[in-house]
């Protein structure tokens, strides 16, 4: 396993990472069984996987307690990562929020302490100023963010500082690559990627959009006319199917599953710190660990990048993969 610095700090994470959403069991992702989470965690620890990203958010606590079940033991041998709503970041209720966290992970810090979105009401100042206190009382050991725009991390810049930001970002969504991404370099802040899979669309698993279960056909991929969407813009579905062709064909070539080569590209952009990889099985996070292994050369990188270039065009500029450009949830 390959291992990276988070931003300014001394803390390693392994740059495939587990993302524990689907732990909650929710409607977004089915039902889940805490024994298959578990062993997931452990098969995670089993192959140098050290990095685990969750959120109070997930399950109202589900997901933070099953990760804390399957640490039991070996919490010395995880970073752990979570997140604090966009409803609990004024400073008392980031301190209960933390609290909370702490509880339903059974441990008595979090490694990455992060905020899920960026508040409109509560100023970052006062938000910051409290996960400094958490800090420093050794709740947590470091601060992040999530869904940092350029504005935002304007903003954070002035009132202090975060080692990482988490966004959106595959081959399929490349809308941080214009202005974030060079943020985050300048910055020194490591880029945590999450929906690296897209959704599914980079597994290999659906050969049309028409295949992909209407719960998960929610992004700006896709039509606003499928259910469940609320972008209300056209899409970008021809584009999506096109980028997922070539890519398919890249793959074949090289005789490699779509999966591996998607997080392989991924790892090698500028500022990734983490791939955020969700798994409910543990073959399927042994499958994502491959891509670690997986030496893309320089042109099948190019090709990797210049298939996909058109659906970048179309995207545009709202790094929101849900909201359309007129309700953005970024800034």
């Amino acid at each position: 396993m390959e291992y990276r610095t988070l931003g300014q700090t001394d803390i390693k994470v392994s740059a495939i990472a587990l993302g524990c959403w689907a732990f909650a069991g929710d409607e977004t992702w089915g039902a889940q069984e805490d024994d298959d989470s578990i062993a997931t965690v452990h098969a995670a620890l089993d192959m140098g996987i050290n990095f685990f990203d969750t959120a109070e958010a997930y399950g109202a606590g589900r997901s933070e307690e099953a990760l804390g079940r399957a640490l039991q033991g070996r919490r010395e041998e995880a970073i752990i990562a979570t997140k604090a709503s966009p409803n609990h970041l004024d400073a008392k209720e980031l301190v209960r929020a933390c609290e909370r966290s702490l509880e339903y992970l059974g441990t008595d810090y979090i490694d990455l302490y992060q905020i899920h979105w960026p508040s409109r009401t509560v100023p970052l100042d006062e938000t910051l100023a409290a996960m400094e206190e958490l800090r420093d009382a050794g709740k947590i050991r470091a601060i992040g963010v999530c869904n940092f725009g350029p504005g935002d991390m304007a903003t954070l810049r002035r009132a202090g500082r975060a080692e990482t930001n988490q966004l959106p970002y595959s081959l399929l969504w490349r809308v941080i690559e214009r202005e974030i991404q060079p943020l985050c370099v300048e910055q020194g802040m490591g880029i945590l990627c999450y929906s690296p899979m897209a959704q599914g669309l980079l597994t290999g698993k659906f050969s049309s959009l028409d295949e992909v279960p209407d719960g998960r056909a929610r992004t700006r991929h896709y039509s606003s006319r499928r259910a469940g969407t609320r972008h209300g813009e056209p899409g970008c579905e021809v584009q999506t199917l096109a980028a997922m062709r070539r890519i398919t064909a890249i793959c074949e070539d090289l005789g490699q599953p779509m999966a591996a080569v998607s997080l392989a590209w991924l790892l090698r952009r500028p500022g990734v710190a983490s791939v955020l990889a969700g798994a409910r099985r543990p073959d399927q996070i042994r499958a994502n660990a491959s891509a670690i292994e997986l030496d893309l050369d320089k042109e099948t990188m190019q090709a990797l990048t210049e298939a996909t270039e058109p659906l970048k065009e179309c995207l545009g500029t709202n790094p929101d993969p849900y909201q359309g450009s007129g309700n953005s949830r970024y800034r």
